[in-house]
């Protein structure tokens, strides 16, 4: 079997160090905005909620997020070739939160997800979604560093961000969101 060129198995997971628990602290109350990323797996469509999603360059245009294993979700995304990353909207926290939770349902009509000509997941109600493809992961401990180039923007419907900051989805107000 060859293996994944965009895939390096992570080392062991550490054990954590003050430093470790104190930077976990310290980004707990950092609010970071809300993405659903999503793609088609081997077993059908896979997803997952991410707090962790940066623009990096506008040419090429490209975009980074961390996952925090390269198994389930992860997996099936980090071995995806294309992928969506939805920046989601404040009316979208129960759809984060089931994203979050393995085994919480997903993909469903009823949530609004359609299949792209493409072949991924997506909710054409999220405020933007980004089609991409991982031009370079890097294993960092536990996790793995994605940085992806974005093929496509697809546009969906103004509305206030979601926020994740202290364990907890949050929805911006209206005049700090616009």
């Amino acid at each position: 079997m060859t293996p994944d060129p965009h895939t390096t198995p992570h080392p062991a997971a550490p054990v954590p160090t003050p430093v470790g628990e104190g930077l976990k602290a310290a980004f707990r109350t950092h609010p970071a905005g809300v993405a659903i990323i999503t793609a088609q797996g081997p077993d059908g469509p896979v997803g997952l909620t991410a707090s962790s999603v940066s623009s990096v360059a506008v040419d090429p245009a490209a975009i980074v997020f961390s996952v925090t294993r390269a198994t389930g979700s992860a997996g099936a995304i980090l071995g995806a070739e294309t992928f969506v990353v939805h920046l989601i909207d404040d009316e979208h926290s129960a759809l984060a939160q089931s994203f979050a939770v393995s085994g919480s349902e997903r993909f469903t009509p009823e949530q609004g997800w359609t299949t792209l000509p493409t072949g991924e997941p997506h909710l054409a109600e999220a405020r933007v979604a980004l089609r991409c493809r991982a031009i370079q992961t890097v294993p960092v401990g536990s996790s793995t560093v994605v940085i992806a180039e974005v093929l496509e923007v697809l546009t969906g419907r103004p509305a206030r961000p979601l926020v994740y900051i202290d364990r907890r989805f949050h929805a911006l107000s209206h005049d700090t969101a616009l």
